[in-house]
C-alpha cells in the first residue's frame, strides 16, 4: 500500500482510521493532494469526489445526519473552504459531527501574493466547537534559518539536532489538536474544523509510514442527574395541572416509546410534537399551527402551561414560539446531554442527560396523576381542527395546500422523507404523515441553500428509499446538487413550482408590487426539465388534482433512474387559501 510521503498527511489519516471516521468527501485540488491520496488508497475509508464544495459539505452533512457519525470533507485551499460555511453553521445548530479538512499553505507562504490562498485560520470560529490549526514541519525548517542567521557560531550538529527536535515537538502538537478535534466531534455533536498546512512537492508517495501518531481517547461523561433535581422536579410536576411537553428536530427512534405512552395516559400533559420530531402517540398534539392559530387571548391564557418540558432541536412553528413567549410557563425545563436555548425566555432547568435516562428515573417515581381537565379540554379543540381541516380540503381549488395534502397521503411507508425549508417544512407542519415514515429537514439555520444535497447525501447512507420534496426555489438554488454520481436509482425528488418564494406572499407587505415579485417572490418561469435531462433523472409534471394523483401511481416504483415530479401550482392563489384556512378551522 501507498502512503503520501509528507508526514502530517500520514498523521491525519492514521487518526481517522482510527477515531473510525470513515466516509471521506473530497473536493478535487492540488493543495489537498496529500491526503486525497491517502484516504483514496486506503480500502478502510469510503470516498466520494463532489466538485461544488457548498454541495460537498451539505452531502457530507446528511450522511452524517443518517449515521450519527463523524463524516469529513476534504478541500483545497482559498475559497474553497468558505464554500463549506453554509453546511458548517447547519450543522453546528443542528448537532452534526462534521470533520472539515482545508489544506493550506506552510505559514511563510500566508500573506505575500500567493493564488489561492487566504487566511484560513479560525475561519469558522464562531460555528465549530473546535478549531485544530495545525503546523508544517517547514516551520520547523524556516525558525532553524532565522537562527543560523543570528547564530552563526554553533556549530552544524547543534543546529541539525535543534531542527529535529522541533519537527517532533510539532508533530507531537499536530497530533493532539487532531485527536482533540476528532474527540470533540464524536462527543460533543458538531462540526470541527482541521487546518493542514503543506509545503510542495505534494504527490511523492512511499510505501512505509513514518509516523505512529499517539491515540487519544475521548472522556465519556456521565449523564447521571442529582437526585435533589429529580426531586424538585417531581414536586413542581405533582402540583401542576397544566404541563406542556413540545418536542423539536429529534432523530427517529432516538425515544423509546414506552416513556413516550406513559406521557400519554396523564390527563395534565398536553405533548405538541412538531413534524420533525419522530414521535408518535394518538394521544399527542401534532398541527400545533392549526391548534394555535385560530385561538383568542382567552383561548391562549387557558392554554398557557405552568410547566414547560422540552427536547429535542429547534422549533419551526413561528406561532407556538410567539405564544409561549408571550404566555410564559412559570417553568421551563429543557432535556439535552450538552445544550439547552432559552427560546422562550423562561428557561429554569438544563437537564444535562438523555431524554430516555430523564424520563426513566422520572416517570417512574410518579405514583399518581393530578387531577386535571387539560387536556380533555384542547383534545375538543383538536378534534374539530381535524374535522374543519378535512370540510376545508373538499372545496379549495388545486394549490399549494390540495398539492400537499395528495402527496402525504400516497408517500409509501417505511422511507426517509428529506423536506426543504421555508414553504415545504410549514405545510408539512398541517398534515398527518405516517408514522413509519422518518422525517428529516435542515432547521439548524433553516436556509434553503443544501437541502436537495443533503437529502442525496441522505439517500447514499441508508437503505430505504429517500423522497425529497422541495420548493422551486430551494431546488434551483442547489442545482449543482445533481451533479453527483452516487445518487441511488430509488431517490426521488417532488417540487412543488408556484413559480417564485409563494412564502413572502403570506407575510405582510404589499404583494401586487414589481418590487414585491422581483426583489421578495423572485417570480421566474423555468422547470427542472432540462436538469433532470442533463442529469439522467427520469422527469414527469403535474397541473392538477387528478394528473397528481395518476402521476404518484408509479412514481416511487423501482427504476433504473432516479425521478423528478414537478407540481405546478397557481403562483397568485396559495396564499389566499393557506390565509382561509386558518379562518376556516377555527
Amino acid at each position: 500500500m501507498q502512503y503520501p510521503k509528507i508526514p502530517l498527511a500520514q498523521t491525519i489519516i492514521q487518526l481517522c482510521k482510527a477515531k473510525n471516521v470513515q466516509h471521506i468527501v473530497i473536493s478535487p485540488g492540488s493543495r489537498n493532494a496529500p491526503v486525497t491520496i491517502g484516504f483514496s488508497n486506503d480500502d478502510f475509508f469510503t470516498c466520494y469526489s463532489i466538485v461544488d464544495e457548498r454541495c460537498a459539505a451539505f452531502f457530507a452533512l446528511g450522511i452524517a445526519q443518517q449515521i450519527n457519525k463523524p463524516v469529513a470533507v476534504l478541500c483545497s485551499s482559498g475559497s474553497a473552504l468558505l464554500n463549506y460555511y453554509p453546511a458548517v453553521a447547519e450543522a453546528y445548530y443542528s448537532h452534526i459531527p462534521l470533520v472539515v479538512l482545508s489544506a493550506d499553505r506552510p505559514k511563510h507562504l500566508i500573506g505575500i501574493g500567493d493564488g489561492q490562498t487566504i487566511n484560513q485560520r479560525d475561519v469558522f470560529k464562531n460555528h465549530v466547537i473546535y478549531t485544530a490549526n495545525l503546523s508544517s514541519q517547514m516551520d520547523a525548517e524556516f525558525k532553524n534559518r532565522d537562527e543560523e542567521e543570528s547564530a552563526i557560531i554553533k556549530s552544524i550538529e547543534n543546529k541539525l539536532e535543534r531542527f529535529l527536535g522541533r519537527k517532533q515537538e510539532l508533530q507531537q502538537e499536530n497530533e493532539t489538536e487532531i485527536n482533540k478535534a476528532l474527540n470533540k466531534a464524536l462527543s460533543k455533536r458538531g462540526p470541527v474544523h482541521i487546518n493542514m498546512p503543506f509545503h510542495e512537492p505534494l504527490y511523492e508517495l512511499t510505501d512505509t509510514l513514518s509516523v505512529n501518531p499517539k491515540i487519544i481517547d475521548f472522556e465519556k461523561r456521565a449523564s447521571k442527574v442529582d437526585d435533589f433535581i429529580y426531586n424538585d422536579c417531581l414536586s413542581t410536576w405533582n402540583s401542576s395541572a397544566k404541563k406542556m411537553v413540545l418536542v423539536g428536530v429529534n432523530p427517529p427512534n432516538a425515544i423509546e416509546q414506552k416513556w413516550l405512552d406513559e406521557l400519554a395516559k396523564d390527563n395534565s400533559v398536553i405533548v405538541f410534537t412538531e413534524t420533525t420530531s419522530n414521535i408518535h402517540n394518538p394521544g399527542f398534539f401534532n398541527s400545533i399551527d392549526t391548534m394555535i392559530m385560530p385561538l383568542e387571548e382567552a383561548d391562549f391564557k387557558d392554554l398557557q402551561p405552568d410547566i414547560l418540558l422540552t427536547f429535542g432541536g429547534l422549533i419551526v412553528s413561528k406561532k407556538i414560539k410567539s405564544f409561549l413567549r408571550a404566555y410564559r410557563p412559570k417553568e421551563h425545563w429543557h432535556i439535552d446531554r450538552d445544550y439547552a436555548n432559552d427560546t422562550f425566555f423562561s428557561l429554569e432547568k438544563h437537564i444535562e442527560t438523555t431524554p430516555n435516562n430523564f424520563f426513566e428515573t422520572f416517570l417512574t417515581q410518579i405514583t399518581h396523576f393530578v387531577k386535571s381537565d387539560y387536556k380533555a379540554n384542547w383534545e375538543k379543540v383538536r378534534n374539530h381542527r381535524k374535522e374543519k381541516h378535512a370540510e376545508y380540503l373538499e372545496e379549495i381549488p388545486f394549490s399549494d395546500f390540495q398539492a400537499f395534502d395528495v402527496l402525504f397521503k400516497t408517500l409509501p411507508n417505511n422511507i426517509a422523507l428529506q423536506l426543504g425549508n421555508s414553504s415545504t417544512i410549514r405545510y408539512a407542519q398541517l398534515f398527518d404523515i405516517h408514522k413509519s415514515i422518518d422525517i428529516f429537514c435542515n432547521r439548524g439555520t433553516s436556509g434553503i441553500d443544501g437541502s436537495t444535497s443533503t437529502a442525496i447525501g441522505c439517500a447514499v447512507a441508508q437503505s430505504k428509499q429517500t423522497v425529497f420534496i422541495t420548493g422551486d426555489l430551494s431546488f434551483f438554488y442547489d442545482s449543482n446538487a445533481l451533479w453527483n454520481n452516487y445518487i441511488p436509482a430509488n431517490f426521488r425528488i417532488i417540487i412543488v413550482n408556484n413559480q417564485g418564494g409563494g412564502i413572502f406572499r403570506i407575510l405582510p407587505g404589499n404583494t401586487h408590487s414589481e418590487n414585491f415579485e422581483n426583489f421578495f417572490e423572485t417570480k421566474h418561469d423555468m422547470t427542472a426539465k432540462h436538469l433532470a435531462n442533463m442529469y439522467k433523472f427520469q422527469y414527469g409534471t403535474a397541473s392538477n388534482e387528478v394528473q397528481l394523483k395518476n402521476k404518484l401511481k408509479d412514481f416511487y416504483k423501482e427504476s433504473e433512474q432516479p425521478k423528478i415530479l414537478e407540481i405546478f401550482t397557481p403562483r397568485t392563489l396559495n396564499d389566499e387559501v393557506l390565509r382561509n384556512y386558518f379562518n376556516f378551522v377555527k
